[in-house]
């Protein structure tokens, strides 16, 4: 549990501040991308929010399941979407085992190969990291001045 504990405490640094990122894009601007070829708002929060916890949960089940399932509809606000899965994916990493973490799983469908649950998290987290800094974009391009840092250490 050690280790599922150092998994969590690096992801709430992250997610506390995708969290924050997630507050400030008001219900007008759901459908905003900042260029054409971009995804709308609401669709990157819930690809971010619903991505994390699948890796998560596949890490935790072993199977690659979760990834069938859909998320279209995740809560009547995206606050409350973030709010949901935040919690359902501290659960799920707070129950990791150490033998979780390093039992290998089939993700040739997904990813061309075998991975470990460690692996799973850690593709997880850059993920996360990589849409946060879209996120970052997107609201600064909303009108946001007061903005995160990247990290919270809190």
């Amino acid at each position: 549990m050690e280790r599922a504990q150092k998994y969590l405490t690096y992801f709430l640094s992250h997610r506390k501040v995708t969290n924050e990122l997630i507050r400030k894009i008001d219900e007008e601007n759901i459908d905003y991308k900042p260029a054409e070829t971009s995804m709308p708002a609401g669709k990157l929060v819930t690809h971010m929010l619903t991505s994390f916890y699948m890796f998560a949960k596949t890490a935790k089940d072993g199977s690659p399941a979760v990834f069938g399932e859909k998320f279209d509809e995740v809560a009547p606000s995206l606050t409350e979407a973030a709010e949901k899965f935040t919690a359902k994916t501290i659960d799920v990493i707070s129950s990791l085992t150490s033998e979780e973490l390093e039992r290998k799983i089939d993700m040739t469908g997904i990813f061309g190969m075998e991975l470990s649950g460690s692996q799973l998290l850690q593709i997880a987290m850059d993920h996360e990291i990589h849409h946060k800094g879209n996120l970052f974009v997107y609201v600064r391009e909303m009108g946001h001045t007061e903005l995160p840092m990247f990290v919270s250490r809190g």
